[in-house]
């Protein structure tokens, strides 16, 4: 029978019962035998070649020793792995301090963003995070410290050593450098610092710009993958964020769908240079 799952979830799966047989000391042919399973089913659920049976699952997590929390965020992947288009909702499947798609950003080889509302999170200085992240109704100090400090781990991406850092290629709305705020000036002198890395490239879309492909779309990111230890290298996926969860695609005609978006982008974006300029121009405006 065809597997018409998203093979998002069940990637990362694969990712996590790989990881916790490794903490738990625990080689892939002893659990292999211990499971009383081939070595072959080992590969192909934790690669995540294959959807999981949430009882299989439940059976590895037993004998890794692995908590509750984890065993449920796992045993609710494998449950969506069989769906044929995956909604991750916060805190719903999955506990609060997991996120799907850090593990995701952390592996990509190549992430191009589009943001028409915000700066992307990758590059917010803490007091825009700060900001945005308070501004979730209920949302309590504590709550978003934590988020903070998460976004601002996650940033660490960009300097690291080895792997290489992803090649991260932005395309932001000229709107989200205009907005009247006093973290601002800050804000778009850390832009620049961050366009001038070498693996980074920062474009802006003007606001002369009229109705475009990707007005439909909103923010978007497309990552993409290289192969790992000769494995054949996971698809590239489509990550759309919303108020109650986040859209996950990596179906090739998804895929080319937004691909298509991306490019009437590059189109009508400014180049590095004249986006450089504008953004320095429009930081001058907030400190005058």
């Amino acid at each position: 029978m065809a597997d018409n799952g998203s093979s998002v979830p069940r990637r990362q799966l694969g990712r996590m019962l790989r990881k916790s047989r490794e903490e738990a000391g625990i080689a892939l042919e002893a659990a292999a035998e211990d499971l009383e399973w081939s070595r072959a089913k080992m590969y192909r659920l934790e690669g995540g070649a294959v959807a999981t049976r949430t009882h299989d699952v439940a059976l590895m997590c037993q004998l890794y020793g692995t908590t509750d929390e984890l065993t449920k965020a796992m045993v609710g992947l494998a449950r969506e792995s069989k769906s044929k288009g995956w909604w991750h909702a916060y805190g719903d499947v999955l506990p609060d301090w997991f996120s799907l798609y850090v593990g995701m950003e952390d592996a990509a080889t190549r992430i191009r963003e589009y943001e028409p509302a915000l700066v992307p999170g990758l590059l917010q200085t803490p007091a825009y995070a700060t900001a945005v992240l308070s501004s979730r109704p209920g949302a309590t100090a504590e709550q978003v410290q934590q988020a903070v400090n998460l976004r601002i781990e996650r940033q660490k991406i960009l300097a690291r050593r080895r792997p290489l850092p992803p090649v991260l290629e932005l395309i932001l709305d000229e709107a989200v450098l205009r907005r009247r705020a006093d973290m601002m000036p800050e804000q778009l002198a850390h832009l620049l610092t961050c366009a001038a890395l070498p693996r980074v490239s920062l474009r802006v879309l003007p606001l002369a710009t009229g109705p475009h492909h990707a007005c439909l779309a909103g923010a978007f990111s497309i990552l993409e993958f290289a192969a790992q230890r000769g494995n054949i290298p996971e698809p590239t996926t489509i990550y759309s964020e919303s108020l109650t969860g986040a859209l996950y695609l990596d179906k090739p005609g998804e895929v080319a769908t937004y691909d298509e978006a991306w490019r009437s982008l590059t189109d009508l974006a400014l180049t590095e240079e004249e986006s450089a300029a504008l953004i320095d121009d429009i930081k001058e405006g907030f400190d005058a």
